[in-house]
């Protein structure tokens, strides 16, 4: 035989081991825990949402499913459990779209959670690609289909990741391996699910969330320069399109499933930011607001609560980052206004706190900033 054709041969033969030793240690570690919950190895847990989520919903046991964007991403599911009396799943993901909250809270309900508490972020509902466009999104390893088992298994960011918890189970070895984690190496840098996308108690909460970050965030979105993103929100007839397509599908498909919508407590900030700089985009928003709020209140599962006009919260700047993003501490009293039913929206009254909304939008002044 040529040594050329040996040589390739010894090629495809080395190849194809390095494939199957890939394979067999993702199977064996199995970091996203997608084949079963983690006996041989400590689990490790990924920030990274959108692919993270895929494991915990076939690995954790749950009754009750969270779902959000950023305005939800810290909650700590130990939080949810403790003031609701559930056992929640978080599975916010930043930035997302009402396709991508769908979809996985689609593969979510198929194991027969009881209630989905959902916030529900006025701009998720867009015109956007479907899920399998998405390269950020697994959406074959949501679907368990032969497509996202092979690529999971042969993955070899999968298969680095299944290194490093081996070798963490290692004593002497946990030292060195932590330090590469988060950074360059590892991905998976977290022990407890409950600390997945949330602060850490060495975060200086106070230095992240106060007024002077808020009000520079006002100026930044305000700016003639950079406010024209404000105006991606006037589509009034695709928003309802896309709402009814995700949201009002997904609820309709699960008529045994509770769900808890919340409407999130933006600074009072972002709504004079639009008043001031796109006044055709807020009347959007609240002609869309007034359509959800109605449309809601036609399903006997669904239970919408309403805290953007929460002025204990909205107009105390200090509780926010920028103009809308929230602190932990807000993160408790919503739990607790859930638990508590209170700001719940009435059907005889659908529009009642958009209407009140309207009137502190309307009368708010913000000092030295106003144009």
């Amino acid at each position: 035989m040529d040594q050329s054709i040996k040589d390739l041969l010894r090629f495809f033969a080395a190849s194809l081991f390095i494939m199957l030793a890939a394979a067999a240690l993702n199977f064996g570690v199995d970091p996203l825990q997608i084949f079963r919950p983690s006996r041989l190895f400590p689990a490790m847990y990924s920030q990274d949402s959108r692919l993270q989520n895929a494991g915990l919903i076939r690995n954790q046991a749950f009754d009750t499913v969270f779902m959000g964007t950023s305005l939800a991403i810290h909650f700590r599911q130990s939080d949810i459990d403790r003031i609701l009396d559930v056992k929640s799943l978080k599975l916010a993901m930043t930035g997302s779209s009402s396709r991508e909250q769908v979809f996985v809270l689609a593969a979510a309900t198929a194991r027969g959670p009881k209630r989905v508490i959902w916030e529900v972020d006025d701009w998720i509902f867009h015109d956007t690609p479907d899920v399998d466009a998405n390269t950020h999104l697994p959406a074959d390893l949501y679907r368990g289909n032969v497509k996202g088992i092979v690529s999971y298994l042969f993955s070899g960011a999968m298969a680095r990741e299944a290194v490093g918890m081996a070798a963490r189970s290692i004593p002497l070895l946990e030292p060195t391996l932590a330090r590469l984690t988060n950074e360059a190496l590892f991905k998976f840098p977290l022990s407890n699910v409950d600390d997945i996308n949330t602060l850490q108690p060495a975060d200086d909460v106070g230095a992240i969330y106060n007024a002077k970050r808020a009000m520079a965030a006002f100026k930044y979105i305000t700016d003639p320069v950079r406010s024209k993103y404000l105006l991606d929100d006037t589509d009034y007839d695709m928003k309802v399109r896309v709402f009814e397509r995700d949201a009002i599908g997904l609820i309709t498909a699960n008529p045994d499933i509770t769900f808890d919508i919340y409407l999130p407590p933006y600074s009072i900030l972002q709504w004079v930011a639009l008043r001031e700089t796109s006044p055709e985009t807020l009347q959007s928003v609240y002609a869309f607001s007034a359509y959800f709020c109605r449309r809601l209140m036609d399903f006997p599962n669904v239970r919408l609560f309403d805290f953007r006009s929460v002025t204990e919260v909205t107009h105390d700047l200090n509780n926010y980052s920028d103009v809308i993003h929230h602190s932990p501490e807000i993160d408790l009293k919503v739990l607790s206004w859930l638990a508590q039913d209170r700001y719940r929206v009435d059907a005889a009254a659908p529009t009642a706190s958009l209407d009140q909304l309207k009137a502190q939008v309307a009368a708010y002044r913000v000092d030295g900033v106003e144009r």
